[in-house]
């Protein structure tokens, strides 16, 4: 039997000469933030080679594609510098998103 790991995301990446660090992280059922909102718990680390990790991306990448292809998935509109800077969550600037518990999952909206 092989060990399985659910994660509700990714926290950090760090690059370091040819390795690349990648912290995954859970909701905790019992830790709570200033806003009430579940605290995010580190997991585990996952470790690649810079060639592995840009593998794993584009196999990321391709089964995405295949998620929206096939309807399940639908993208946002992408983003502009301005928005990231200004913190804007969309480039409607839409309230609903902006008021929307950040450690909500996007399939949500």
């Amino acid at each position: 039997m092989h060990a399985e790991i659910y994660t509700d995301g990714i926290e950090e990446i760090t690059v370091g000469g040819s390795i690349v660090r990648v912290d995954i992280v859970s909701l905790s059922p019992t830790e709570r933030d200033a806003n009430n909102a579940p605290k995010k718990v580190f997991r585990q680390r996952l470790i690649f080679s810079i060639e592995a990790f840009a593998n794993s991306v584009e196999v990321m990448q391709n089964a995405l594609q295949g998620l929206v292809d096939a309807g399940v998935v639908k993208r946002n509109a992408p983003r502009s510098p301005s928005d990231v800077m200004s913190g804007n969550p969309d480039m409607t600037g839409s309230a609903s998103h902006a008021s929307r518990n950040p450690n909500a999952s996007s399939n949500f909206r």
